[in-house]
């Protein structure tokens, strides 16, 4: 570690946010962790005495999270570190799904993002530094049946984090998408909203899907500990890059795609380029 940081995590009550938040504070930093129910708050805050502080907050509420981020940096200073966590799985194929279970996917994944970025820059702008990290997905590079509307979720913010990066880099802030591959989190359990199935058609390629998502809830290879650690690596960075993946099924699975991804641009060439003028 290069120097203590003051850190704001979203989503502190379980998975990747509060294994994040236990190792930053293990580590010597300072954390400012969000939640949305009032009875995690005396928890929370026990993990470190005077560096654990939590703050109540929904992501979706803009008008909130101005006014957090504000009464954070005025009584406890600048904020070094964002770490946008907050978030949830939709499973559900998309024809079943209704779109108001996609807006509120979005509404969470997404907008409360950009909403978490746009309410801390204007400080990291001021003093031409800070850092700040979006977990994402290997679901928003790939794709899998049944988790349409979150795959789109992620690939936004995968998307709006690599442009975000561009426009800020020469400011002396960087943004990286955090694409984790599975661990064991809550994503797949509880934390996970399930649209109900009604189309016997979909049976054969999602059914199989759900099955074995079920099984390996809570055996899944990745270490959230182990990804909270490599987070703080990376907020040491001196050269961050733009994406990041954890795992090494997200590894192989990215890594498939690009490599399909190529064969077809390669297959396809002399169409894209026939529609040239």
């Amino acid at each position: 570690m290069t120097h203590p940081k003051r850190i704001l995590i979203t989503g502190v009550s379980s998975g990747f946010g509060l294994a994040l938040a236990r190792e930053a504070l293990a580590a010597g930093h300072e954390v400012v962790g969000t939640l949305r129910q009032a009875d995690g708050i005396a928890a929370f805050e026990a993990l470190a005495p005077g560096r654990a502080h939590a703050r109540l907050l929904d992501v979706t509420d803009e008008a909130a999270i101005g006014t957090a981020v504000g009464t954070v940096e005025a009584e406890l200073g600048p904020i070094d570190v964002l770490v946008n966590n907050a978030g949830y799985g939709h499973e559900g194929v998309m024809e079943e799904s209704p779109l108001a279970e996609m807006r509120r996917q979005f509404d969470v994944n997404v907008f409360g993002a950009v909403a978490m970025m746009r309410a801390v820059l204007p400080g990291m702008r001021a003093r031409r530094a800070g850092r700040i990290l979006n977990i994402t997905s290997m679901g928003g590079i790939i794709t899998m049946p049944g988790i349409a509307y979150y795959c789109g979720s992620k690939f936004a913010l995968e998307g709006l984090s690599e442009a975000v990066g561009k426009e800020v880099r020469d400011l002396g802030i960087h943004v990286t998408a955090v694409a984790p591959g599975s661990f064991r989190t809550d994503w797949a359990g509880r934390s996970m909203v399930r649209s109900p199935r009604t189309l016997s058609d979909y049976d054969a390629v999602f059914d199989p899907i759900r099955q074995r998502r079920q099984e390996v809830s809570g055996k899944q290879l990745g270490d959230p500990r182990k990804a909270a650690q490599a987070m703080l690596a990376l907020m040491d960075s001196e050269a961050p890059p733009a994406h990041l993946l954890l795992g090494s099924d997200a590894l192989a699975l990215v890594r498939e795609k690009h490599m399909t991804a190529l064969d077809d641009l390669v297959r396809w060439e002399s169409v894209t380029r026939s529609t040239d003028g």
